[in-house]
């Protein structure tokens, strides 16, 4: 068996609270927790999307889960959510998580798309942050915020993304070096390209269907994307050992350091691979993948469908079946 890292026991709990935690990245954390003896919370914005995802997760655990049906963007709405949680079943451990993908040319997006990732990803962070540490400081408890490789050098084609991920990075190592006197640790999790099953539920922008090609091959190719469960697993572990940074997939560790060692090549390189991706014919409303249609170029379609074949097998495990309020990861 596995040897997995767990929470002290507590009367009350270990309470742990995951926020985009019906499918993708936050089930499979979700699941780790229950699996180390925490009563979890799953929150996210689709009610009937949480209870499957609870059901799932009680019959595969034997763990109490519950749901709370709670959009990050409303600070009232986590206020509420996390003092539940308190009360109810102590809080111990935390991880926001709740994010939305949009992936498309800057030219095919505006200041809304940019607006909404921030709301979501940021703000939603942050929010869930400035609520819980009250609680987190009683327990000495513990915080991961989700951050992305995208948030550590600008990505072509995901701006919106890379720009919150980046304040969620920052948001994490100024709140790990601020609470550290207090006894809450904060860790901030970089992961690379993982096979969540999420290409369903990203949202893409000009060429639609030739974005959500390259995207669904690099998320699933096996050299760039790396097993969800077992990123669960080694997030759940350094959160719970208090590390204060994580970077997973062995691109994502190299574009770091890269990009922290010669960050203008780093740029130019990234300028030379968004001439590869595709041009944008105009500006319209975003789709999610599931309604992508084939690529029109023969070598794409081939392409796409070795590289998304592994993503898609992680569809039903990973609760992505039906596309629903964007919180996905």
């Amino acid at each position: 068996m596995t040897y997995r890292t767990r929470l002290p026991h507590r009367t009350k709990g270990p309470g742990a609270l995951v926020t985009g935690g019906s499918r993708g990245l936050g089930l499979f954390m979700a699941r780790q927790l229950a699996e180390r003896g925490c009563v979890v919370t799953i929150a996210a914005r689709d009610a009937d999307e949480l209870e499957r995802a609870a059901v799932r997760l009680r019959e595969e655990t034997g763990a109490t889960v519950r749901t709370a049906v709670c959009d990050v963007r409303d600070r009232a709405a986590v206020r509420a959510l996390v003092r539940e949680v308190h009360e109810r079943d102590g809080l111990d451990l935390v991880i926001a998580n709740a994010g939305v993908i949009q992936v498309a040319p800057v030219d095919a997006v505006d200041a809304t798309e940019f607006a909404d990732a921030m709301d979501t990803m940021f703000f939603g962070a942050l929010h869930t942050s400035l609520e819980a540490f009250p609680y987190l400081r009683r327990t000495r408890g513990r915080l991961g915020l989700i951050g992305s490789v995208g948030g550590l050098l600008g990505v072509p084609h995901l701006l919106p993304y890379s720009c919150a991920k980046a304040a969620v990075g920052a948001l994490a190592e100024g709140l790990h070096a601020e609470a550290a006197a207090s006894g809450v640790s904060v860790t901030a999790v970089h992961p690379g390209l993982m096979r969540t099953g999420s290409h369903r539920q990203a949202e893409f922008g000009g060429d639609v269907d030739a974005e959500f090609g390259w995207f669904s091959a690099a998320a699933g190719a096996p050299l760039l994307s790396m097993d969800a469960e077992r990123a669960a697993r080694r997030i759940v572990d350094a959160v719970i050992q208090r590390r204060a940074r994580l970077v997973l997939t062995a691109p994502a560790k190299a574009a770091q350091l890269v990009h922290g060692v010669a960050p203008g090549l780093t740029t130019r390189l990234s300028g030379i691979a968004a001439r590869l991706l595709p041009a944008a014919p105009g500006r319209g409303p975003l789709r999610q993948g599931a309604e992508a249609g084939e690529p029109r170029n023969p070598v794409a379609r081939l392409v796409r469908s070795w590289g998304s074949a592994r993503n898609d097998r992680v569809v039903d495990r990973a609760n992505q079946h039906e596309p629903g309020p964007r919180t996905s990861s």
